[in-house]
């Protein structure tokens, strides 16, 4: 196993200096982020390889999103009703886990939430829709979802939200490669191996 230090590209290129011209030329599939060192080291030492944007870092963004509205959002409501408890305490992890994935508690929460007209909630219903987007099978209908739901999101006026589509604008071509990998390798596990030495990595 080879562990990177940081994210320069200086470093990146280490991999594939380890990796050896031969290997690094039988690469098929990368999966990254969208960080400028990722790209540019892949175009240069694997240009044949189809790059995949992370899924798990557009959930990642999405979710900073989210928190970031909710966050927003609870301090105006401080400012509103000074000494009143606030209706999205202690509500974060209702809006950032998956629905599948909440306690008892926190799926009540999240029903009392939705009968009020928040930022927060629409930023989370936006996220929540986007999740259908996995869910194709071809890369065109996929796109053809994409693309109605960014310009959705450019209309929301939640400027964190916004900064997503944006994002996922720019990075169409990497994200839509997810598709064609998909069947190929085993991105699951791509994602549980990036996350494992991420947390290894903090740990350290």
């Amino acid at each position: 196993m080879f562990v990177i230090e940081n994210r320069q590209e200086k470093s990146l290129s280490q991999f594939f200096a380890w990796l050896g011209k031969e290997r690094s030329a039988l690469i098929t599939f990368v999966c990254s982020d969208r960080g400028k060192p990722y790209l540019n080291v892949i175009a240069r030492h694997a240009p044949k390889a189809l790059n995949i944007l992370d899924r798990t870092h557009i959930a990642a963004k999405m979710n900073k999103a989210i928190d970031e509205v909710r966050a927003q959002e609870t301090r105006a409501l401080k400012r509103l009703t000074p000494g009143t408890k606030v209706i999205l305490t202690h509500a974060r992890w209702c809006l950032l886990k998956r629905p599948e994935h909440l306690t008892e508690n926190q799926a009540i929460k999240l029903k009392d939430l939705l009968s009020y007209n928040l930022k927060s909630l629409r930023a989370y219903l936006l996220k929540e829709e986007f999740q259908l987007f996995w869910e194709y099978v071809s890369p065109a209908w996929a796109e053809q979802f994409m693309d109605p739901w960014c310009k959705k999101v450019m209309r929301s006026r939640l400027e964190s939200i916004k900064k997503i589509a944006r994002m996922i604008r720019v990075h169409k071509p990497p994200i839509l490669n997810w598709f064609a990998a998909r069947d190929e390798v085993s991105l699951g596990a791509v994602e549980r191996l990036n996350n494992t030495l991420k947390a290894s990595i903090r740990t350290s």
